[in-house]
């Protein structure tokens, strides 16, 4: 098989094109959508659906779906009525550092949003996965994930009530909750269980999100404990498809 010159390591092989060199057209013209995209730049207003139709001779429904498939893939995003070019994806480390950690890391500025702090007794399917006791108070917070006041998640956390008694009262929940569990509390975090799998929004996650239901999500579960081995946490965590990647260093 022959490669491009300039083939970039993480691209598709060929550009995705098959060796029979037959591509659907509506792929054609999303290459060309994404030279256009390199040339804009971060927050370049892309033509209209109709001049793009005009300029590549293709109907607009071609059109469309080449960019539809460009902004699940986070290469653009909607602004008011238009198109502009998206930034880069956020990149999340796999490990135990927080969401704020991550975001710092790429010069944005992380920020939540609350929606809602409960607190309820433990039922019992919680209780068996997160290492609890059934009936023992529990909370639950949930918050929208921002970045630059951009939109960009939603985070379910489970907590036991013993652990955190003032969760309420003296946490700030725009801030880093592993930041108040070991500065506040001096809880220092041991280890974790995740899983990741990729999900679409249900119609309220979609809209506290700010995101249409059709947007590929990545979901992640996540079991922590602290250095002792106690079970800490139990996080469920929603990030935009086209906003987020994952990273992890893998050794012995």
């Amino acid at each position: 098989m022959d490669y491009p010159n300039d083939q970039a390591p993480g691209a598709p092989v060929r550009s995705g094109i098959p060796e029979h060199g037959r591509i659907p057209k509506y792929y054609a013209v999303k290459a060309h959508i994404a030279r256009l995209v390199d040339e804009l730049g971060e927050g370049g207003l892309l033509p209209t659906e109709r001049d793009l139709s005009e300029k590549y001779e293709v109907a607009r429904e071609t059109v469309r779906q080449a960019l539809r498939e460009l902004l699940l893939e986070g290469k653009l995003r909607r602004q008011g009525r238009g198109t502009v070019v998206a930034g880069p994806k956020l990149e999340q480390p796999l490990s135990l550092a927080s969401y704020t950690e991550g975001v710092r890391r790429q010069g944005r500025v992380p920020g939540r949003s609350l929606i809602s702090l409960d607190r309820f007794p433990c039922p019992e399917t919680l209780a068996a996965e997160a290492g609890l006791k059934r009936g023992e108070p529990v909370w639950h917070m949930e918050r929208v994930l921002l970045a630059d006041d951009e939109r960009v998640g939603l985070e379910s956390t489970y907590v036991a009530v013993g652990r955190v008694p003032g969760l309420d009262g003296d946490f700030d929940p725009d801030s880093s909750f592993y930041a108040y569990l070991h500065d506040r509390l001096g809880i220092v975090f041991g280890d974790a269980d995740e899983r990741i799998e990729t999900v679409l929004a249900t119609p309220r996650e979609a809209l506290l999100i700010g995101t249409p239901p059709a947007l590929p999500m990545l979901l992640i579960h996540r079991i922590s404990r602290d250095a002792d081995g106690k079970p800490l946490e139990r996080v469920r965590t929603l990030y935009r498809g086209d906003r987020f990647s994952f990273t992890a260093h893998l050794g012995d």
